[in-house]
């Protein structure tokens, strides 16, 4: 199991910028004082030099062989987090009269519905689970699809209600467009469907700065009029997103958070490590009705475990208050959705899963 808890006494579920392993934090930190024993920190050194292209490259790399990702995709070191992607995905895959489906499972789904409309492309909504708090994920037998589609856009894990995607859908046949922004490097991925998986690096796989998308090729191409150069994936796929200066440190933390998966054994044991410090959480939330999860179980999160004291929400405060106090910290609901929220993204440890699990029994015993 993983035991990369760099806290010492705390144990840090924040949803983002999230914690780190340690080994990670060391090595970035030989990396501010001399990269590569090129006597200059990576933050003062170009990004045209051969020591920082070559960190890029292999930086490249390792993604494609860490997701074990086909031939045809590129990936593409970006800036603006997941909200630019937002507009440029639109704007990049549909031209005139072109259409897009999408699946709103909550805020940030709604917010990428609310991009395309803003940019002016036509676009559905092919289902939603607004109708119960985004506390489910939509069958594909629920889907209202539009067979020209130019694509399906999903938010693939939802961090303020909790919830997931088991799997990625395999409906319709236009590829799917996913932001997986925060369960990015927490599993294996099939490839099969997919023309574009996207997300920014601080939840799970790095720190704040960097977006990274991998594109299937034959969608590089600009389809959309008039999109500013810097918002067009042909561009950076062109100068091998050295188009302009790169967040040069933040690319340095993702290779250096992926050779640490690979270290781990690769995404397969990430996810069944995941899956385990999940279960803690859940077989409490599962107990006796003191808890209660907000997503349906078919639909919980791996990475955002969200719940609720329904008997008396004026608990909920103390309880975070509480929880402080023995170091478990970063476990406020988000405030559109309040509530508590345990982010236990890869970084975090077993033993701090099993930290709050065991501090939710000794809350329980207490107050219920």
């Amino acid at each position: 199991m993983l035991t990369a808890d760099n806290t010492g006494v705390l144990h840090n579920f924040s949803p983002g910028p999230a914690l780190l392993p340690a080994a990670v934090l060391e090595q970035a930190a030989v990396g501010i004082a001399d990269f590569c024993g090129a006597g200059l920190s990576l933050l003062e050194l170009s990004h045209r030099s051969e020591a920082y292209r070559r960190l890029q490259g292999e930086a490249m790399e390792r993604w494609l062989r860490l997701y074990a990702v086909p031939e045809g995709y590129d990936v593409l070191f970006l800036q603006g987090g997941a909200s630019t992607q937002f507009a440029m995905v639109p704007l990049n895959l549909l031209g005139a009269g072109d259409s897009a489906d999408y699946v709103s499972t909550g805020r940030w789904s709604e917010k990428a519905i609310d991009e395309a409309a803003a940019v002016g492309v036509r676009h559905r909504v092919a289902a939603s689970s607004a109708d119960r708090n985004h506390s489910y994920i939509p069958r594909a037998d629920q889907l209202d699809l539009d067979a020209a589609a130019r694509y399906l856009h999903i938010t693939s894990n939802n961090t303020i209600f909790g919830t997931q995607y088991p799997e990625s859908p395999a409906v319709g046949t236009a590829p799917l467009v996913i932001d997986a922004s925060s369960d990015l490097l927490s599993r294996p991925i099939a490839w099969e469907r997919i023309g574009l998986l996207y997300g920014g690096a601080q939840k799970n796989a790095g720190i704040s700065g960097l977006t990274v998308v991998c594109i299937r090729r034959d969608l590089i191409s600009c389809r959309g009029s008039g999109v500013p150069t810097m918002m067009r994936y042909d561009t950076h796929a062109a100068a091998d997103s050295l188009y302009n200066t790169p967040p040069t440190f933040a690319v340095l933390v993702l290779d250096l958070t992926m050779r640490w998966i690979e270290e781990q054994g690769g995404l397969a044991m990430v996810d069944a490590a995941n899956r385990h410090k999940a279960s803690l959480l859940y077989e409490v939330i599962d107990g006796d009705g003191f808890y209660e999860g907000h997503a349906e179980p078919a639909a919980r999160s791996l990475m955002n475990v969200v719940f609720r004291i329904p008997a008396d929400r004026a608990l909920e405060p103390e309880f975070v208050s509480r929880a402080g106090e023995e170091g478990l910290i970063g476990l406020e609901g988000h405030r559109a959705a309040g509530g508590l929220r345990a982010s236990i993204y890869n970084a975090m440890s077993v033993e701090g899963c099993r930290g709050l699990a065991e501090f939710m029994v000794a809350f329980r015993g207490r107050f219920g």
